[in-house]
């Protein structure tokens, strides 16, 4: 635990101006950021009297190590900055609103020469109509289902609409018209934009209009007794009408607001957001978050403007936004003012609702926020008692002197010695952190050895952090006995085995140490800069654990004795009798079978057995799908298709003559005789066996390694 007064600014050093500050750890993470118009007091303020501080506060400034500011000309370019720091480095000590749930939203593919109307998750793409957000899926496709009658706009996906027009022939809801087969030319591209343009607009809530249309129309088809189209067009108002009833009408037509209530008590607050267009409800969210220090309901709304608004821009950013409170500051509130403007391209209203139908609406919200917290902290209440008991119960069986918060697991994965891959997964707290995930290749030596990889593996983690601590000048005197990275041969891995990274989402592999122009660990390595962002391997965990028995844990400990490294307990977690080996011990620890410590090392062994063993699978299908052809020089993948039509397989295109070959249409002799070569220059691969029925797979036509 840190001294604020360590590393407290000197009177006089703290400007007396707007500006946006950050508090790093001593790991230089920055684990808070905060704004403030005038930074003097502000500051000041987090290094009064620790027993005056807000509880969650004083673990904030305990936990930090140094602070540092910035200084802006405005409050609205605070709130700015204030945003963009927090979306870099998410720093634990924010307020970070919860979402547990990746709402839907109806979206018109407006960027596609047909638009598509279809459900969609996730980050918003441009040229992109978007609708909602809604609590459910089911909901946008009954609403959908109803208004394709009207505007029958197409649904189907790229290969379906590719499909109909190779063949001619529309799907069912052309047939039976819900679309207007566009893929088979009943309408033309313009037309069918008019389509998606009109149901855009239906959408937005402008329905009035649309249906006092149809229903002239459908008056002039009865006065002109022609009673089919009046029927039908009688058919499509009911269907409308169907449609905009699953929507409750609150506000006026024409009303388009964001209203956002807070239910909050002393250590959390829940935020509930409806979406109005049009005067109905068009969307409804929820959040929920932690009170990191003693922040009031208007700088929780402030926070949730910020994350709701951030990434958004033009029609997303409605023209009125209501709000339960506003800062007391009528300069902090023109500033959120002039962002939101800012945001949308227009002036948008930002105010709390006084009476009237908003502010019967606003009390509404703030009931389904209320609920929204109590419900939150029924789960949470078993959520956190559970993993607090988990970590405990290891701490115990283990003989730690506090719980492991960081517990980091290493496996191993290959295939009969092939492809030979680890896998790092971290969780804290308890709970999965993909985010620092990362892969290993083993390319040490050759062959299986599980025991001689996991020192491997266990050896390149830890010699990436102790590069991180000099680098960062934590390194002691007393570390100096120690083997540092580049000792035993390693040189620091030699600028080897970079594939330590890899999170479970993008699986992209960061260069090493040695690529790229960059030195090894003791130059400018491939971990980043000092900027508080989250690095490789700069953290060290409380607890390793490794997927096995005594021998792998022997192996990981022999690695970390090898580097100094006596400040990580070591355990092992054996896959037959579930058992937990310590390095020293004759005799494994037995954690009883309803143990929540045992549950946990399961669900963290388990989850580096899942990330090791389908990296392993993506490498071992990439070297399967590589060929001898590959190797070919001036051998495009156009006449490698040609050849293995021809002859069938890699297999007899290797027993063909140099003729045989040329007679493969757009193959000279020259290109035959490359291809021989390097045919006659590989080894035929074993065959293949399907371990299910013991049958021997014959060559496939180059897509195994011959």
């Amino acid at each position: 635990m840190a001294d604020p007064s360590s590393y407290r600014p000197k009177p006089g050093q703290i400007p007396d101006s707007p500006g946006v500050y950050k508090f790093r750890d001593d790991h230089r993470r920055v684990i808070y950021v905060g704004k403030a118009k005038s930074l003097r007091p502000r500051l000041s303020s987090y290094f009064q009297d620790l027993a005056n501080l807000h509880p969650r506060t004083r673990t904030m400034v305990t936990t930090a190590a140094s602070v540092e500011w910035t200084v802006v000309s405005t409050e609205v370019e605070a709130l700015q900055l204030e945003y963009s720091w927090i979306k870099e480095y998410d720093p634990r000590f924010n307020v970070k609103y919860r979402d547990d749930k990746s709402y839907p939203y109806l979206a018109v593919t407006l960027n596609e020469e047909f638009p598509r109307v279809q459900v969609m998750r996730g980050a918003k793409k441009k040229g992109v109509r978007y609708f909602g957000p809604y609590g459910h899926a089911w909901a946008i496709r009954e609403t959908v289902d109803l208004m394709l009658r009207v505007f029958p706009v197409r649904t189907c996906s790229a290969g379906v609409f590719k499909n109909a027009e190779r063949t001619g022939r529309p799907c069912l809801l052309g047939y039976i018209g819900k679309c207007s087969a566009p893929c088979v030319g009943r309408v033309t591209p313009d037309e069918h934009r008019e389509l998606a343009e009109e149901f855009c607009d239906f959408m937005a809530g402008r329905t009035g209009a649309y249906i006092r249309r149809l229903e002239r129309r459908m008056t002039d088809a009865a006065e002109e007794m022609e009673y089919e189209r009046a029927g039908r067009l009688r058919d499509d108002i009911g269907a409308l009408r169907r449609a905009m009833e699953k929507s409750a009408v609150v506000l006026a037509d024409a009303t388009d607001a964001d209203l956002i209530a807070v239910a909050e008590d002393e250590l959390e607050a829940a935020v509930q957001i409806f979406h109005v267009r049009g005067g109905r409800v068009r969307g409804q969210r929820g959040w929920v978050t932690d009170k990191v220090e003693e922040v009031d309901t208007a700088g929780l709304v402030e926070d949730a403007l910020q994350q709701l608004y951030g990434e958004e821009s033009g029609d997303s950013v409605p023209k009125e936004v209501l709000v339960p409170a506003l800062p007391e500051d009528q300069v902090a509130t023109d500033a959120l003012a002039q962002w939101l403007s800012e945001r949308r391209g227009s002036q948008v209203s930002l105010r709390v609702p006084q009476r009237g139908d908003k502010k019967d609406l606003m009390a509404t919200v703030g009931r389904n926020a209320q609920q929204s917290l109590v419900l939150h902290k029924t789960k949470r209440a078993s959520d956190l008692t559970t993993r607090s008991r988990a970590l405990e119960e290891i701490a115990q069986a283990l003989g730690l002197d506090s719980v492991p918060l960081r517990i980091e697991c290493f496996d191993i994965s290959h295939l009969q010695g092939d492809d030979v891959v680890a896998s790092m997964v971290v969780f804290e707290d308890g709970l999965a952190r993909k985010s620092e995930y990362r892969r290993f290749q083993i390319k040490g030596f050759e062959g299986q050895d599980d025991v001689r990889s996991m020192h491997e593996v266990i050896g390149r983690r830890f010699k990436r952090y102790l590069a991180e601590k000099e680098r960062t000048g934590e390194w002691t005197e007393e570390n100096e006995g120690s083997a540092t990275p580049g000792e035993n041969g390693e040189n620091g891995e030699n600028g080897q085995n970079a594939d330590d990274a890899a999170d479970d989402t993008t699986g992209q592999i960061p260069a090493a140490p040695g690529e790229n122009g960059h030195a090894g660990p003791f130059g400018p390595s491939s971990l980043k800069e000092d900027d508080g962002r989250p690095k490789r391997f700069a953290y060290p965990p409380q607890l390793v654990v490794v997927d096995g028995g005594r021998p792998q844990v022997a192996a990981a400990k022999r690695a970390m004795d090898e580097l100094g490294i006596d400040d990580v307990a070591v355990c092992g977690l054996a896959k037959r009798l579930e058992e937990v080996w310590l390095p020293d011990d004759d005799d494994p620890v037995v954690l009883p079978r309803s143990s929540e410590g045992l549950y946990l090392l399961q669900r963290v062994r388990d989850e580096a057995h899942r990330f090791a063993i389908t990296y392993q699978r993506a490498k071992r299908a990439k070297r399967i799908r590589t060929s001898p052809l590959d190797d070919v020089p001036g051998l495009g993948e156009t006449r490698k298709q040609a050849l293995i039509k021809h002859f069938g397989s890699v297999k007899k295109l290797r027993q063909a003559t140099i003729e045989q070959i040329c007679e493969v249409p757009g193959l000279g002799r020259k290109t035959a005789e490359s291809v021989a070569v390097a045919l006659a220059g590989t080894a035929p691969a074993a065959p293949a066996v399907n371990t299910a029925t013991g049958e021997i797979m014959e060559d496939d036509g180059g897509s195994t390694h011959d």
